[in-house]
């Protein structure tokens, strides 16, 4: 019969693991990666926009409005002067590490109970495949720098703009998001070490050999 087994770590592991994968989707989505210092007016002259991109996506003034949208029109296949082949990888990298985690997502969901498959422990198999999912943000990140020499980002950012160099610009709440996640992916595949100790240790041996299926040690 298994067993049901919570402890703190356990049970923070688990929600980490959805904070950083949640994190790192929302900061991936929105345009806000490098954001203009110079404010658009619009016609009334008493609001300003601040013109924005992202990997695959920008917000610019149009007809008036803030329009917000994507750049990839054509998906993977769109001309590369729109959608620079650096972005086009770091987008690939980011929807690789993306799907790990989501799979991640449900074997820490499961560790709760089924603590091995395979004679393996799940928690340290679980974060080890967190880690590559990590290293695919990392790659990401660094081809995203990379393409800043692109002419869509010249003129946001202003000439001086090259690979990793955002010349005039700053950087967005997106790009803070996606740092954040990446930086929480790397910390559960550490804790799913503490995870694993925590749901083995002998004080959950001796509640499972009582005969209990559920075991809470919070």
């Amino acid at each position: 019969m298994g067993h049901i087994i919570l402890t703190t770590h356990s049970l923070i592991w688990v929600l980490l693991t959805i904070i950083a994968t949640l994190a790192v989707f929302s900061g991936l989505v929105t345009p806000q990666w490098l954001q203009s210092q110079t404010p658009v007016p619009y016609a009334n002259g008493t609001m300003y926009m601040i013109p924005s991109i992202g990997i695959f996506n920008r917000c610019i003034k149009l007809n008036n409005q803030k329009n917000c949208a994507s750049f990839a029109t054509d998906g993977l296949s769109t001309n590369s002067q729109s959608f620079p082949t650096l972005w086009k990888t770091s987008l690939i990298m980011f929807t690789l590490g993306m799907a790990i985690m989501v799979f991640t997502v449900m074997t820490a969901v499961l560790s709760c109970c089924v603590q091995s498959v395979y004679k393996k422990s799940i928690f340290t198999v679980t974060g080890t495949v967190q880690a590559v999912a990590g290293i695919f943000y990392l790659l990401g990140l660094i081809l995203y720098t990379a393409g800043w020499g692109c002419p869509r980002v010249v003129r946001l950012c202003g000439e001086e703009a090259g690979a990793f160099s955002r010349a005039n610009c700053t950087f967005g709440t997106s790009l803070y998001v996606a740092l954040a996640g990446t930086a929480l992916t790397f910390f559960t595949a550490v804790l799913s070490v503490k995870a694993e100790k925590t749901t083995s240790s002998d004080r959950v041996s001796h509640q499972v050999e009582k005969g209990e299926t559920i075991v809470c040690l919070l």
